[in-house]
């Protein structure tokens, strides 16, 4: 079988949709008699992009025809784009296109990260005949929990950063903002006009701040069912959909809709939103070994599921994992592993956690009677975001691991700290505080976050987490809470697979704020999308024999 073909190359090919809406292909075909199986990408980024143009010669000279299209209403596309809500659709009617073409064999396959991922996520419920197989990268599939208000909080920086990007018809550069003081323009509903931009679609996002019917009819999570092709999933630590690709593979394996897609495979790095680009992230280098060839297997999975070639790749474990602090690829039989030892890590103190010099403690042991811990949290001051599951502008708010030394010598950050590991102590899988905690006020928000301590001092921040306290119960029913009264609340920090090394510590910071990652609360359980006013919110953390607030730690003991 031929390995290399040449390329011919046909350019803004028309797609028609179902309602008229005519959207633009290229398409790089290998100059052979063909039919060809094909892999699709679409994207609200431009066909034109120069890694799309390569990767499309690299497949065509592979033997596989590839369109790569602009989503509707973006670039040479018509139609109005409109972020999600159209995709399910048009990705459909594009592959039902497809596979009426005389080039076409009539396997097509999807790939590609973000946006491009998220297409396809939304289209395989369609459950075109033709798709085959997908290869969705960093991105969620409950848009509602994963990305736009992740504990009831709205993502900021994301969603007004990137949506500014994308919001008209072609790019549109934001390198000018002020963004120090963008972020705090209010009230939120207006920050985009008061920022210059133009976004439509803000104010359907700020609508609708309830888990409601609007994202109802995007939640892929409740359609794992209706997917009826296998998905090799890829995600990374430091990525803001690090979560949701876990719960995409799960619900891949447990709930595809045929066996075919219950075969879904997911690899995950040490590594951001771009995924194997540098093996250095943040301030940390994980060295050339955290980096791996994924067009490699990406072109394994297609040769598998579009060409029928038997490489092995079923055969090969499911999930394939980075283990951060080892150094070390490892490969896993299922999410969360078997071999889970859950621990629970008590919170301690005599009164004064307050900064990583204060008197915080974790440890096993269950409380007695111990003083709760308090601090101030004043939305006018509220706690930088250093690093994390950022996204998707890092030259404007950093992602990846960061010395969090800095936040941690503010007052209104709590700090709780283990003796530092005789022995290497390895914790992977998914982190959640259970927080006993008062306000004076009738809202406010609780953060957390994961942090590796090495005995030089510096603090690696591993995963973070937030939760409105309005939507403690449910994130379709906000209720206020009660000035005073303490409340258990339940806070997901995220997903992790880290070794604390012997030596190192591990720490939990407990505030209320992240931002610019998150909105502010501003205290007064007002509407917070027209709400100008603040007020200053005194928090208690209590962790007592009553109130025994503790981290879950997913332990996998040493082999």
């Amino acid at each position: 079988m031929q390995n290399h073909y040449d390329v011919q190359v046909c350019l803004d090919v028309k797609t028609p949709m179902r309602d008229g809406v005519q959207l633009s292909a290229d398409i790089y075909l290998p100059k052979s008699t063909g039919p060809f199986p094909t892999v699709l990408l679409r994207t609200p980024y431009s066909n034109n992009l120069e890694d799309l143009i390569t990767k499309s010669r690299r497949l065509a000279n592979q033997g596989y025809a590839c369109v790569v299209q602009d989503v509707r209403g973006r670039w040479d596309s018509d139609g109005t784009y409109y972020p999600f809500h159209q995709e399910g659709a048009d990705g459909f009617d594009t592959q039902q296109w497809i596979g009426r073409q005389p080039w076409s064999d009539g396997k097509i396959g999807m790939t590609g990260g973000s946006y491009l991922g998220c297409v396809q996520w939304l289209s395989a419920p369609h459950r075109n005949e033709h798709l085959t197989c997908i290869c969705p990268q960093v991105m969620c599939n409950d848009y509602y929990r994963g990305l736009f208000y992740p504990g009831g909080a709205f993502q900021l920086n994301v969603l007004m950063t990137w949506g500014m990007r994308t919001s008209a018809h072609t790019a549109q550069s934001i390198s000018q903002h002020h963004w120090t003081e963008a972020f705090r323009t209010l009230p939120v509903s207006e920050m985009i006009e008061q920022n210059g931009g133009n976004m439509p679609f803000w104010q359907d996002w700020m609508e609708h701040r309830t888990d409601d019917e609007y994202w109802e009819a995007i939640n892929g999570e409740k359609q794992y069912e209706q997917i009826g092709v296998p998905a090799l999933i890829m995600g990374g630590w430091y990525d803001l959909y690090a979560t949701d690709t876990f719960d995409n593979f799960v619900g891949m394996r447990e709930r595809g809709g045929t066996p075919q897609s219950r075969q879904s495979k997911l690899i995950v790095g040490p590594w951001p939103h771009r995924l194997s680009r540098c093996t250095c992230v943040g301030d940390i280098d994980f060295g050339a070994h955290s980096m791996i060839d994924l067009e490699g297997w990406e072109i394994r999975w297609f040769d598998h599921w579009l060409k029928g070639i038997d490489n092995g790749i079923t055969a090969e474990p499911p999930l394939r994992l980075f283990i951060m602090g080892s150094g070390q690829w490892r490969d896993e039989d299922e999410w969360p592993l078997a071999r889970t030892d859950w621990q629970s890590w008590y919170l301690h103190s005599q009164g004064h956690a307050n900064t990583l010099r204060g008197d915080g403690r974790l440890s096993r042991q269950a409380p007695d009677e111990e003083s709760p811990d308090q601090f101030v949290y004043d939305p006018q001051h509220p706690v930088q975001t250093v690093g994390g599951n950022n996204c998707c502008s890092p030259e404007i708010v950093p992602w990846g691991p960061y010395d969090q030394r800095g936040v941690e010598m503010r007052t209104d950050v709590l700090c709780y700290t283990s003796e530092p590991f005789d022995d290497d102590f390895e914790v992977t899988g998914h982190i959640q505080l259970t927080l006993f905690a008062a306000s004076d006020g009738p809202d406010t928000d609780w953060t957390a976050k994961l942090v590796d301590v090495s005995p030089s001092g510096y603090a690696m921040n591993l995963c973070d987490g937030i939760l409105r306290a309005r939507f403690r119960e449910s994130l379709s029913r906000p209720q206020l809470i009660e000035p005073g009264a303490v409340l258990e609340y339940t806070i997901h920090l995220g997903v992790v697979g880290n070794v604390f090394r012997r030596g190192h510590s591990l720490r939990v910071e407990i505030s209320s704020s992240n931002f610019p990652r998150f909105d502010r609360n501003l205290n007064t359980g007002g509407d917070l999308v027209t709400e100008t006013r603040m007020r200053v919110a005194h928090q208690t953390i209590h962790h007592n024999r009553q109130f025994p607030s503790q981290l879950k730690l997913p332990v996998v003991p040493r082999r």
